[in-house]
Formats: structure tokens, C-alpha cells, sequence
């Protein structure tokens, strides 16, 4: 997928003036909140939960080489064979490969981000094989020929209006004049125009919310049912799954889905939760002749071990980007990748390099929200911190972004100088001010004031009132 993240502040720009884009994120960001709200108030044990969650993650990850090796040996005992695709080129010739051995002209594919950030559609176009996408969402971000904006609901960015247009272009063997009534009606003419292909394809190609290390088994949650007829109806099955996808045992994997709807959508489960072992056996009623899973590294690898290792527990459901007020404001085009949000500002930079996606890092108000509500408490602005520490050491930052950021160490490192100067800004300020609460514009601070007034101080400085308080005991 070509990465525009070096462009992040006029893909925010323009993000922060599209009208539609704005009409869809004050519409649909508020339903995850609640209902994942709700969720986790129905679940005693959760935060109990989520320290089982972040022990199996890293459990793996420490002996992440033997729990693939286990996997791959139960895939091959259930007749099934593993891919181990180092780089991203090597997982597309490792798909296309099985493609062409099975004489595919058409692939139905299930949801996946990896897919994604593989660019499988357009690899697999560019060598006359036909993808078509089954999830709805991403079904018509097919049509549109749009990436995904967020994880689990990829075409979050659409208003009801886009999805009819959409339809109506595209679609064009039906009556134009047709009337979309309710949602539902756009479901139903989707149904119908994807039955034919779900019957047709040679190859079905689904991601993996987990890999099972003890059953060599590939697990989708899913709320459409899309997954299992992409998984059983083809002939030949593809998983693509990247490597910190494995978990140990089948107790183990219902633990992390028990955490994983609830956070990401606020169920109990997904409406469909499948889990595929190998080829079809004798008396099976359906499933797939040939299973083939294609691992990919991708830059995970060198993750392992560092201190961006912890973002390897992510289970992908999206809760740091439904909290979080920057992806709030620009949605998740803006990020210029596959992940967007708070675990993309982590993630992105791990694979595709800090020099490209060094402004991601950057794109958070720190307010802690990502990694309160992460499942598998990921201490996501550390590790952005960590990003930014780097992109600091590589001297990646403007020279007057170094500069000010000196200056500011400077005084620092000088706590009295530091109080006494943080109090005359203050005072300045609020004398700059004149009682009218907040400063339309300042010099230096054009930045802020572009889009937003800036608060005049009020009050004692943050120092002072440590003090304080401290003075009185509290």
C-alpha cells in the first residue's frame, strides 16, 4: 500500500474541511464509545481479563519461534500447508503462487488489514486474477477504489448519501430509479449482487484474528457471515496472517475473543466466531480441498526485543482510535497507511521507517485514553514517545522544532529559572489577553491559532500550586 504519512498534516488539513468526512465522524464515533462502555460494565472480571490478555501476548511473543513451529507442524498434520514470507514481496508471490495453481480467475476475500498492507488486490489484478471483496464495507470501498479508514468498520468515513451514489454507479444493470428505503435495502442489494460471486471463485482468501498454535487452526470473528462462505465454498483456502497472530492453546484464544468484541464493538461476541483446521475431511458437508496459510514478517520480527515489541500484543480492535480525539478529528485516511490512530502511530513507524511516518508519533494529544481502553494494555504513548525520541536522535525534525525543544531543555534543566520564566509567559499572556479568555492569534503560535483560540492562563502556575497544596497537606 503506498504510504502518503509523510503528507500527515495536509491529509489532516484537508481532512479537518471535508464536510462529508466531519458529517460521518460526529455520526458513527459515539455508538463505539457507549456500547464498549456498556460492555465492559457487564463484565466484572474484565480488568482481570485484561492482565490474562497482556500475559498470553507476551508469553508468545518471548517464545514466539516455537509456538510457530508448533503451528506450523498442526497445520501440516491437518493436511494443510504453511508459507513463511519474510517481506511483503514474499507473501504477494507466495498468493499469487497458489492462485495460479489453482487456475483462479476470480478470489473472494474476507476483511483483512493485512491484505491491505500488502496490496494483495491490486498484485493479484496486475496478473489477471479478479479479487472481489465480501465484507460490506469493504465491498464498496472496492467500488470507490478507497482504502479503508478504520480497522474494524472500513468504510466508517461514508454517509448513508455516498453509499446509494455508489450503488447506483456501479451497479448500473439495475433500475436507476430505484429507492433505498432503509440500510437495509443496501445490504440486500449487496447480498445480491455478491451470492454469484461467492459461488463462482476458485480461491477464498481470509485474514486471522488468531492463529492456534495447539490445533494449527485459523480463527475470524466476523458480524456478516462473509468469512465462512469465502473459507468453505472455494476450493482453495489462503489465510494470511502475520506471525504475532499465533497464541498457544484453544483456552488461551477464547480468552483474548472474550476481550476482543467487547472492546472493539461492544458485543459479548461477534455474531460469527469460526474457527478452520486444515482441508475438508471425509463427511465434511463443506470446506475447502486445498488450506494454505501464508505467514508474514514484514518487519515484525525486528519489532521482537525492542521496546516496541509490547505493540506485537495488539489483537486489532480498534478502541485506542474510537477514543481517541485526534483520529476523532481527521479519521483514518489522514495516517496515510493501513493502521491508523494511536496503535498506527506506533505500529506504522515499526514497518515502513520513522523517516516516513515520523509525524504520526506526533499526532497525539497524550491524554491516555488509547491506552486505558487497550485490552491488552499496550502503554501506547510511551511507545510513542519512544518514536519521537527517535526521530529526535535521527535529527528527522525541523531545525526549529530542535531548536525551541533545546531552549525548552535548557530550561529544564534549570527548575528555579524554569518557574520564574513559566511566570512571567503566564502573566504576559493573560496581560496579552485583556480578560477575553483566549488570544485569536500570537506570534509563534501560529500553528495553534490557525485552527483554534488559545485559553489565556488563569490563575497560579502549576508549580505554584504544587507548592501549595503541598503547604497545606494535601
Amino acid at each position: 500500500m503506498l504510504a502518503t504519512s509523510p503528507q500527515f498534516k495536509d491529509n489532516a488539513a484537508r481532512a479537518l474541511e471535508d464536510p462529508g468526512l466531519q458529517k460521518a465522524l460526529t455520526r458513527a464515533k459515539g455508538g463505539f464509545l457507549s456500547k464498549r462502555s456498556a460492555a465492559v460494565a457487564g463484565l466484572p472480571e474484565f480488568e482481570r481479563l485484561r492482565d490474562i490478555g497482556k500475559g498470553i501476548k507476551d508469553h508468545t511473543l518471548a517464545h514466539l519461534d516455537f509456538y510457530l513451529e508448533e503451528y506450523e507442524a498442526q497445520v501440516v498434520k491437518a493436511g494443510g500447508q504453511v508459507h513463511w514470507a519474510h517481506t511483503a514481496d514474499d507473501a504477494r508471490a507466495a498468493v499469487l503462487e497458489i492462485c495460479r495453481k489453482a487456475g483462479a480467475r476470480t478470489v473472494t476475500k474476507g476483511k483483512s488489514m493485512i491484505s491491505e498492507e500488502l496490496g494483495i488486490n491490486d498484485h493479484l489484478e496486475a496478473h489477471g486474477i479478479r479479487p472481489v471483496e465480501t465484507d460490506l464495507g469493504e465491498y464498496i470501498l472496492q467500488l470507490r477504489k478507497e482504502p479503508p479508514s478504520h480497522i474494524i468498520g472500513p468504510a466508517f468515513h461514508l454517509n448513508r448519501e455516498d453509499w446509494e451514489d455508489s450503488f447506483r454507479k456501479s451497479h448500473k444493470d439495475l433500475p436507476p430509479d430505484r429507492v433505498f428505503h432503509e440500510r437495509r435495502d443496501i445490504l440486500t442489494e449487496a447480498r445480491t449482487k455478491l451470492r454469484a460471486q461467492f459461488l463462482a471463485a476458485d480461491v477464498g482468501i481470509t485474514g486471522a484474528n488468531f492463529l492456534v498454535a495447539e490445533t494449527g487452526s485459523s480463527v475470524i470473528v466476523t458480524n456478516e457471515g462473509n468469512g465462512d462462505l469465502t473459507q468453505t465454498l472455494p476450493r482453495v483456502h489462503i489465510v494470511l496472517a502475520s506471525i504475532e497472530k499465533v497464541v498457544p492453546t484453544l483456552e488461551d484464544c477464547t480468552s483474548l475473543l472474550r476481550l476482543l468484541a467487547r472492546s472493539a464493538t461492544g458485543q459479548d461476541f461477534s455474531v460469527y466466531t469460526t474457527f478452520s483446521t486444515g482441508v475438508r475431511r471425509q463427511g465434511d458437508l463443506d470446506g475447502p480441498e486445498e488450506y494454505h496459510v501464508v505467514l508474514v514478517d514484514a518487519g515484525r520480527s525486528n519489532m521482537v526485543g525492542t521496546e516496541f515489541a509490547e505493540m506485537l500484543r495488539c489483537i486489532r480492535c480498534s478502541a485506542c482510535m474510537n477514543h481517541c480525539p485526534v483520529y476523532g478529528a481527521v479519521g483514518g485516511h489522514a495516517y496515510g497507511w493501513t493502521y491508523p490512530g494511536p496503535m498506527g502511530s506506533v505500529l506504522t513507524p515499526s514497518l515502513i521507517g520513522v523517516d516516513k511516518a515520523g509525524h504520526l508519533p506526533n499526532a497525539s494529544t497524550f491524554c491516555g485514553k488509547c491506552e486505558s481502553v487497550c485490552p491488552v494494555k499496550i502503554p501506547l504513548p510511551k511507545l510513542m514517545r519512544h518514536w519521537r525520541e527517535r526521530e529526535f536522535e535521527r535529527h528527522l525534525q525541523p531545525g526549529a522544532v530542535r531548536s525551541n525543544l533545546a531552549l525548552w531543555a535548557w530550561f529544564a534543566r534549570r527548575p528555579a529559572l524554569y518557574r520564574l520564566a513559566s511566570r512571567a509567559a503566564a502573566k504576559a499572556l493573560a496581560l496579552a489577553g485583556r480578560g477575553r479568555g483566549a488570544l485569536r492569534s500570537l506570534p509563534l503560535a501560529g500553528g495553534w491559532t490557525a485552527g483554534r483560540d488559545l485559553p489565556v492562563p488563569q490563575g497560579s502556575t502549576f508549580m505554584a500550586e504544587w507548592h501549595a497544596r503541598r503547604g497545606r497537606g494535601a
